[in-house]
């Protein structure tokens, strides 16, 4: 039977729509190690922060410190299930909304 060709199969596969990196753990000269690790035991990696390879070229030094930081520090695992924390942290707001700039011009 053929594998389909699209969907989660090109999402998580390898080639220009997959190729899951973890950016905690990166190489010399910029590049990232695959994601994942064998084992949580015996392992010297931490707890990966995987992202796709496109998103990781992308992202700054900062972005990418922030994101292992804010992984890193939630509990791993409850439930059986993995923790999700967001890749780009959202921007705060001044507390104004945009009508209210409108309104004083």
């Amino acid at each position: 039977m053929a594998k389909p060709k699209g969907g989660l199969t090109a999402w998580f596969g390898k080639g220009p729509k997959g190729d899951w990196v973890d950016i905690g753990a990166p190489k010399k000269k910029g590049k990232f190690q695959s994601c994942g690790r064998a084992s949580t035991k015996g392992s010297k990696r931490k707890y990966p922060k995987c992202v796709p390879r496109a998103t990781a070229r992308k992202m700054t030094k900062s972005q990418i410190t922030s994101a292992v930081k804010r992984k890193r520090a939630k509990a791993q695992g409850v439930g059986g299930k993995p923790t999700m924390v967001r890749t780009f942290k959202k921007k705060k707001r001044n507390g104004r909304k945009a009508w209210d700039n409108k309104k004083k011009n």
